[in-house]
Order: structure tokens, then C-alpha cells, then sequence
């Protein structure tokens, strides 16, 4: 979600290519077109003439060197700084938070939020560090978005926004306007339609629901 979203909200034009995700083991179709095109058998991967780059992390900072007129670090040197720091750290932490409440768009699921925020306190810091994060950057800066305007970092923390939004985790005001507005981008917006439309169900990737309905 993270490049996709990075890509189509800063009007960079890409091809998508779709692959099921029937399993990550060996001999499945999944691992059998990635394995083909990235050693790591991961997505996303952004395939740029000859040169194949994985890794969100990477892929977004290649698309920022690509086309440095977007803008998609901030433009002071201390700023970009600290949104590679937060960029990182989402990248390697909140392990708690993504591994209890698992990515669902088109789930609501109040009720399984409640009970991980009652028994996961390592749930509860995560969202505690995000809330001080993001509460400090938002006054720091001003704007609508981490750093004012749109950057790798907003397109960074979107599935996060995703995941408290469908859990119902509880968060100050200030925050949950910000997550709406993240929620509100085009791109974002164009994700979740997209992902909606889909009529795929894998009971694998499904710990709370036993169908779609």
C-alpha cells in the first residue's frame, strides 16, 4: 500500500501488476511470479527497466531521487531528517500493533479492537508512541499532513491509519482528524475502493471473520 499509495498521490503514472496471495510457501503462484523477479520472493517490488528494487523503504527512496521535483522528503534538511527516522521506524517497530490487528480495508471490527486493546498492553505503547509522534509533528509543522504536506512519511503511516480506524483503537481527537485526512487522500481513497471491489477471501489473512460477510 505504501508505494502504491506514495506512487498515485504524487501523479507518478505506473503499471500494476497483480498477484494473488494463495500462500508465501515455495510452489504456489504467489512465490512462483515473484521468485521470478525478486530474490527476496516479497511485494511490493518496482520493477524500472532492467533494475528490480523491494523493500518499501527503498522503493520509496528511489522514486524520491527519480523525481526529486515532487517533493516527497521535506525540503528542510533537519525535517527530512527526521522523516527518514520516523519512515525507519515504522519500517522495523510497532510489531505489536501490526501483528494483533492485521491490515483488513473493508472489515469493522470494534469488538476484536476492544479486546486487543484490554489484553495486548504492547498494543497500547504502540499506540501510545504514535499518538506522541505524531501529535508532536503535527503542532511542529502546522499543515494537514506529518510535515504539512504530503510526503513518504503520511504515505508510510497510511496502513497504520487503516488499521485503528477498523479496530476502533482509541486515540485523541487531534489524531483521529489527522488519520481521516490521511484516509481522505485520493490515493488513499482510490486503494480502498479498489481493495473493496475485490472478491477474494483467505481465511489465512483472516483471524476475526470466517467470511466476508
Amino acid at each position: 500500500m505504501r508505494s502504491w499509495v506514495l506512487l498515485k498521490q504524487a501523479g507518478i503514472p505506473f503499471e500494476e501488476v497483480f498477484v494473488r496471495f494463495d500462500s508465501f510457501s515455495p510452489g504456489f503462484q504467489f512465490r512462483t511470479v515473484i521468485d521470478a523477479v525478486n530474490p527476496a520472493g516479497k511485494v511490493p517490488l518496482l520493477v524500472d527497466g532492467d533494475l528490480a528494487v523491494w523493500d518499501t523503504l527503498a522503493i520509496a527512496e528511489y522514486i524520491a531521487e527519480q523525481f526529486p521535483a515532487k517533493n516527497l522528503w521535506p525540503a528542510d534538511k533537519k525535517a527530512r531528517a527526521r522523516a527518514r527516522s520516523i519512515c525507519a521506524e515504522m519500517h522495523s517497530g510497532f510489531t505489536a500493533l501490526r501483528s494483533h490487528c492485521i491490515m483488513n480495508i473493508e472489515a469493522d471490527l470494534p469488538e476484536a479492537g476492544a479486546i486487543i486493546w484490554r489484553d495486548q498492553p504492547d498494543v497500547r505503547s504502540n499506540v501510545q508512541r504514535l499518538v506522541a509522534m505524531w501529535t508532536e509533528l503535527l503542532e511542529q509543522h502546522g499543515g494537514a499532513m506529518l510535515f504539512g504536506d504530503f510526503t513518504i512519511a503520511d504515505a508510510y503511516f497510511a496502513p497504520i491509519c487503516t488499521r485503528i480506524k477498523t479496530y476502533h483503537l482509541p486515540v485523541p481527537e487531534a489524531i483521529s482528524a489527522y488519520i481521516e485526512r490521511v484516509l481522505a487522500l485520493p490515493a488513499v481513497q482510490a486503494w480502498v475502493n479498489e481493495a473493496k471491489a475485490e472478491a477474494d477471501f483467505l481465511p489465512f489473512e483472516e483471524p476475526y471473520r470466517l467470511s466476508r460477510v
